[in-house]
């Protein structure tokens, strides 16, 4: 029951911001601070809950591979997918970004269930696929797809990462700390990638220097989680 309802929270943002976006146009500055907000609260969930329970379970050298690892294939895959999608294609590649980073995201998430769950993570994941949907539902909306279409999509990459959650669950039941250094760690430095790559510039595009602020605020919650 813990499962599914780790797998939905960290899931069912995705539908709802793309429910929301293929009917409504927020303001910009509005999903410049929700995109910031994410930013914070994902920063403080890979250094307090998924590096330093890697560092934890299995050493430094074990999490900084693992680590590099993630973001090195983050930033590969990202690449690659960039120079396929078209030009102005936002929404696409904000969908692309979600679902790259996400399934190790959750997957990490439903590793954590193994120790009970780590609500600082499940909030910072809350907090980033809900705004990251809704700015990818009205661009892809902008460009001209159906509104049944887009909620079609957003939909079916709910299902994948709330699969992500339970795979992890079940995967790593009964490991030892040392065997769940590298899962936790390789999704942290894919979720870090993403933030710089997408979330943070995408923040700052929208909105300017002062969503530094929603950045901090994003921060300091997650980290009271951790707690």
């Amino acid at each position: 029951m813990r499962t599914l309802l780790f797998a939905l929270g960290a899931s069912v943002p995705l539908l709802l911001g793309g429910a929301l976006g293929a009917w409504w146009t927020p303001p910009r500055q509005l999903v410049a601070v929700a995109l910031a907000f994410a930013a914070g609260a994902l920063l403080s969930a890979v250094s307090f809950d998924l590096f330093a329970a890697a560092v934890e379970g299995g050493g430094t050298p074990r999490a900084a591979l693992g680590f590099a690892g993630g973001a090195v294939v983050f930033v590969v895959i990202d690449t690659m997918l960039d120079r396929h999608l078209e030009r102005g294609a936002a929404g696409f590649a904000l969908l692309a970004a979600v679902t790259l980073d996400g399934v190790p995201e959750n997957a990490a998430l439903g590793v954590s269930l193994v120790d009970g769950g780590s609500l600082a993570l499940l909030a910072a994941v809350f907090a980033s696929n809900m705004p990251e949907s809704l700015a990818g539902a009205v661009s892809m909306r902008e460009q001209g797809r159906s509104r049944t279409a887009v909620v079609g999509l957003w939909g079916a990459a709910a299902v994948l990462l709330a699969l992500a959650v339970v795979a992890g669950r079940l995967l790593f039941a009964g490991a030892a700390q040392a065997d769940l250094a590298l899962p936790l760690a390789f999704a942290g430095g894919a979720v870090l990638a993403s933030v710089i790559d997408t979330l943070a510039p995408e923040a700052f595009r929208q909105g300017g220097p002062w969503i530094a602020l929603a950045s901090a605020a994003g921060f300091v919650m997650t980290f009271e989680l951790s707690g």
